[in-house]
């Protein structure tokens, strides 16, 4: 079986995050950039499917800015054996779209014809939640959200999801679209002699155009603002003046 995991070079989750002067986005200049957390595991739960037996190649596949390099090696020194990388956009600030991304990727699979996606359950940039369930729409495959456990057998998978009233788990028939969540491994990190030989991994470009697919934007960012800034708490000289300012001012009983 063939693993395709999709992975987005984001704002690494260190990094404070600044809104540029204007408001008209964030601040991308002499950040540092790394691979969207819920990728990592996506593509560490691959490796751990080829290390099983389950799988026989993952290949990563990364939309955006030239400079996705950097995140698909990444992803090839952890141990993906080949990438692609989709040239969509010349500017970093430009963020390609889910709709957009999910064409390109169902062109994708369809030139690849994987078994098995393997996705971040949303990126924490724009937090949208909707690439894989866009994908799943678009290929017409089962769909997997919010994996916290995935087991495959044959031609099923199952999942455990993590939903608001705790766990649920489901079967699913492959091929599968299945999106991770933070407790379903702890991503490895990628060893010195695995960088290296990441360099000589294949790696192929292409861009959007290739696909037929256009990544015009639908949504325009109108403004964009620093979180207000958290009130200074108050003292209170008794139980009595809590209550009264719990009802009074903040209203919430």
């Amino acid at each position: 079986m063939k693993v395709l995991v999709p992975v987005k070079r984001v704002i690494d989750y260190n990094v404070k995050v600044r809104v540029k002067a204007d408001g008209s986005g964030v601040d991308l200049a002499n950040v540092k950039m790394s691979m969207n957390p819920f990728d990592e595991i996506a593509v560490e739960e691959a490796i751990r499917l080829k290390e099983a037996g389950k799988a026989e190649e993952i290949v990563a596949v990364s939309i955006g800015v030239k400079q996705s390099q950097e995140t698909l090696r990444t992803a090839l020194a952890m141990g993906a054996d080949r990438a692609i990388l989709v040239v969509a956009a010349d500017d970093v600030h430009t963020d390609i779209e889910p709709l957009a991304v999910a064409k390109i990727l169902k062109a994708v699979i369809d030139e690849e014809q994987p078994g098995l996606v393997l996705a971040g359950k949303q990126a924490i940039d724009n937090d949208m939640n909707a690439t894989g369930q866009m994908l799943a729409a678009l290929t017409g495959w089962s769909q997997g959200t919010f994996a916290s456990e995935l087991d495959i057998d044959g031609d099923q998978a199952t999942v455990t999801r993590e939903v608001d009233g705790g766990l649920q788990t489901i079967k699913i028939k492959m091929p599968a679209i299945v999106t991770v969540d933070l407790r379903l491994n702890e991503p490895r990190y990628a060893s010195l002699p695995n960088i290296m030989k990441a360099k000589k991994k294949p790696l192929d470009e292409k861009t959007a155009a290739d696909y037929d697919v256009d990544v015009t934007p639908r949504l325009t960012v109108v403004s964009t603002a620093e979180p207000a800034a958290r009130a200074a708490g108050v003292m209170v000289a008794d139980v009595a003046e809590l209550v009264a300012k719990l009802k009074d001012e903040a209203g919430v009983i």
